[in-house]
């Protein structure tokens, strides 16, 4: 690539090694830990009633199947690409700017970075829920009530002030709680082994008769189309490690941390889903709360078990909130630093945290934050939206490594690319319209940032075909804004 970021050039001979950065000292272990730490976050404590209200047995198995496969897929990408371009840093940003140019760069770490601080307001609306759970005198609720906006807060900042302690730093204390959070999600595994009831997994393995809300769960098309964007939530973390690319002691060590940490977490998942529903009947399932990871287990162990996995839940979710704080910060500050973003975004401090990035990411957090409270908004609403808002940069992902392989790859690598970018593509479908939308409204939104940073640089700041891009985010803001403004859409 052009130091513009305007071509796909072909990739430099590979090399182990990283970028040479002074910052490059993020070993394999917490390369891992920071790939499962940002995956294992409310997403697996909330699966069993998720995916219950909208797929069966049987459909679920399909699903799993093609989103492990898709996500199998892209993580290969991700991979591939780490030793493949070990030039390039910033993952998500660094393959869409090498590929696309600077505007294109500029929406998939927008849009990854929205994403990644949405989601961290429902970790902390979730977390808030489990307290509940276990200290019910507290008044948390569904975790918007006052009381848990404000202790939520209070987390939120705790962990920036970590996190301004130096981003090794964090990562090693993320490592610790990663262990820490996988241990009460393999008691689960254990106990659901033993109690597991096969008659009543398999009653109505394919939903025909079961309706959730008076409801029919429809076609297995329909079922397994439902479970798409939650089982794209679960896996959101999976390219974390190429994030931080540019602060690995090895670009090998990306890849092999990249599918080392997804085959942990998808093991994880396909049990502990799978296990739920033979364990209580499907429709009960669906009704559950979240957490209801602990409700299974309550149905299964008594009380106990509910206040068990509510624990190890808020152990995981405060990971979670702190890895994705880290990714946050680092998302932007690689665009910083290219003139795609202002630079004011990766001034850093003496430990080497970008503070402009981390305090920008944390006010929108604590601002969604408190609006949670005002508006009733949902953990689940508010992973649906950041699971919409990551796909853009997948997609581009995908794209980068396919043209990659086009122009020099192995057959192999083309269709590692070719099935991570249908996939991809199918993701976009499944989501729907409105999120799409929705998407829009906010890549328009941040493009007075790129303006701003371009304008900075001097020269033009669109080239080419970004002018098109602009056009379809303009379109695509407008028709979301009247469709938010006459409830046709809603968040």
């Amino acid at each position: 690539m052009s130091e513009s970021g305007s071509a796909v050039t072909s990739p430099p001979a590979e090399d182990a090694k990283g970028g040479g950065s002074a910052v490059s000292t993020l070993p394999v272990v917490g390369l891992t830990a920071l790939v499962v730490g940002s995956m294992i976050g409310g997403g697996i404590f909330g699966l069993p009633s998720q995916m219950a209200k909208v797929a069966a047995p049987g459909a679920l198995l399909i699903g799993w199947i093609i989103t492990g496969a898709g996500m199998l897929v892209l993580a290969m990408c991700y991979q591939r690409l780490a030793v493949k371009r070990p030039d390039i840093d910033g993952g998500v940003y660094g393959y869409a700017r090498a590929g696309f140019g600077d505007y294109v760069g500029y929406a998939s770490a927008w849009g990854y970075w929205l994403s990644a601080w949405i989601g961290n307001v429902g970790y902390l609306v979730l977390l808030m829920s489990s307290l509940g759970v276990v200290f019910p005198m507290l008044g948390f609720g569904s975790g918007n009530t006052l009381p848990a906006i404000a202790c939520a807060s209070v987390v939120l900042w705790l962990l920036h002030f970590l996190v301004l302690q130096g981003v090794q730093q964090a990562a090693f204390v993320n490592t610790i709680v990663t262990v820490a959070k996988v241990v009460p999600l393999v008691v689960f595994i254990g106990i659901a082994i033993i109690a597991f009831d096969a008659g009543l997994f398999t009653q109505d393995v394919w939903g025909r008769a079961l309706t959730i809300d008076g409801a029919p769960l429809g076609s297995i098309l329909d079922q397994t189309k439902g479970m798409m964007l939650v089982t794209v939530w679960v896996f959101i973390g999976v390219e974390g490690a190429s994030v931080f690319s540019e602060r690995a002691r090895s670009r090998r060590d990306v890849g092999r941390a990249t599918l080392l940490g997804f085959a942990l977490v998808l093991v994880l998942l396909l049990l502990v889903n799978f296990l739920s529903y033979g364990l209580v009947e499907q429709d009960q399932l669906a009704a559950m709360e979240d957490p209801s990871l602990a409700h299974v287990l309550a149905a299964a162990v008594g009380d106990w078990g509910a206040t068990f996995i509510s624990a190890g839940l808020a152990i995981a979710l405060i990971g979670a909130v702190l890895a994705w704080v880290l990714m946050c910060a680092e998302i932007l500050r690689l665009p910083s630093r290219d003139g795609v973003l202002p630079a004011w975004l990766g001034k850093e401090n003496r430990n080497g945290t970008p503070v402009g990035a981390l305090i920008l990411t944390n006010v929108c957090c604590q601002a969604l934050l408190i609006w949670t409270h005002f508006n009733e908004q949902t953990y689940t609403a508010l992973i649906i939206l950041a699971s919409a808002l990551i796909l853009l940069p997948y997609l581009l992902s995908a794209i980068y490594q396919l043209l990659l392989a086009v122009r020099g790859g192995t057959l192999s690598d083309k269709v590692v690319g070719g099935l991570a970018t249908v996939y991809t593509v199918w993701l976009l479908y499944a989501g729907g319209i409105q999120y799409l939308l929705i998407s829009a409204i906010v890549y328009l939104a941040g493009t007075a940032l790129f303006v701003q940073a371009r304008r900075t640089a001097g020269g033009p700041i669109f080239k080419g075909w970004e002018y098109l891009l602009l056009a379809i985010f303009t379109i695509g803001a407008i028709a979301g804004v009247i469709g938010l403004s006459f409830g046709v859409i809603t968040v």
